[in-house]
């Protein structure tokens, strides 16, 4: 006994006590915990083989761009404002564009610059 308080009463005071204050957080835990999990989860299905499969250089992506508008690379470095061989070096994959040079390129080629490099593997 303590303080005059049995096993009994010292259970029925402090087992509310227990649920009050420790359960939420053991519940918040355990929710963060499943969170963490699912994330996790969406962030491997994004890297399955058939969407890795997909994704190409920024090359490829540019060169089929250019073609799908059927515009040649003297067409391309004429509305940007860069030489044909700056084109060329960008979609054989020796050089990239610049953030600017990129926009204009997605601009130019009737899309949206995020979905552009979207299709650009990571």
């Amino acid at each position: 006994m303590l303080y005059g308080i049995g096993p009994a009463e010292l259970f029925a005071v402090v087992l509310p006590l227990i649920i009050a204050n420790v359960l939420p957080w053991v519940l918040f835990v355990v929710l963060c915990i499943l969170a963490i999990r699912w994330f996790l989860r969406q962030e491997r299905a994004g890297k399955d083989p058939q969407s890795v499969a997909v994704r190409r250089s920024l090359a490829e992506v540019l060169r089929s761009h250019r073609e799908r508008c059927k515009m040649t690379q003297e067409f391309v470095a004429e509305k940007i404002g860069v030489s044909r061989q700056a084109v060329s070096k960008w979609e054989q994959g020796a050089s990239e564009p610049s953030t600017t040079n990129l926009v204009k390129l997605a601009r130019l080629y009737g899309v949206d610059p995020a979905d552009l490099l979207r299709e650009v593997e990571g």
